[in-house]
């Protein structure tokens, strides 16, 4: 980020809700006891996630990428009655401090961990989900996303998190690694799907935010 992006940045978040003391607490503990704490959603993605989650009422939400669950406390939070969010990640480690936070967010009964890999879990899930958060292995995004598709309804909504990846998204010959080639290829693959629509929202790191319209 330049100086006035992070100004930027630091005046949408004065001007936003904050994050409640659970949250606040798992955001210093990402920052001192992880190697990437800037993989944290964070107080201005988390309550965007929060409030579509709100607005979807969803009774079922998966996230592929837990990393220290701030996201998947923040959507859970929009659960429907009853409704269950379930959470993939690979690393162990982080895996203890979600499971920690998901329980002082009282979020026990709602979320779901999974370890493993995403792809094998996402196969025995018997699920209908109504909303999908991706923020995972870049590489991957789009064999997440060909897995979770037809178990999204119609009228769900998937957010793939990162999608301009630094700002290397503008520059692939520059960037030839496997990360932004994963990015590149995963935007253009959406904006071709007609089975879509999709808007990318310069959050952040880039949300793109796809609602399936049809099969």
């Amino acid at each position: 980020m330049s100086a006035d992006d992070d100004a930027i940045y630091e005046y949408a978040r004065q001007h936003s809700s904050p994050e409640d003391e659970v949250l606040a607490a798992l955001n210093r503990e990402t920052h001192l006891q992880t190697v990437y704490p800037n993989m944290l959603s964070g107080p201005l993605q988390g309550k965007f996630l929060e409030m579509i989650s709100h607005l979807l009422a969803p009774r079922r939400i998966l996230e592929i990428g837990t990393f220290t669950g701030y996201s998947a406390i923040c959507m859970a939070r929009g659960l429907a009655e009853g409704g269950l969010l379930h959470t993939i990640d690979m690393n162990d480690e982080t895996m203890v401090i979600a499971r920690k936070y998901i329980h002082l967010a009282a979020m026990d009964d709602k979320i779901i961990l999974h370890t493993g890999n995403a792809l094998d879990i996402m196969s025995n899930l018997q699920e209908i989900f109504d909303l999908v958060f991706i923020d995972a292995d870049k590489p991957q995004y789009i064999s997440y996303y060909n897995a979770v598709f037809d178990k999204l309804r119609v009228g769900g909504v998937i957010l793939a998190d990162n999608v301009l990846w630094g700002g290397k998204v503008l520059h692939e010959n520059k960037f030839p690694d496997r990360e932004t080639k994963g990015i590149l290829d995963f935007n253009t693959f959406v904006s071709e799907d007609n089975r879509v629509e999709k808007i990318m929202i310069p959050l952040r790191d880039g949300l793109l935010m796809i609602r399936k319209v049809s099969a």
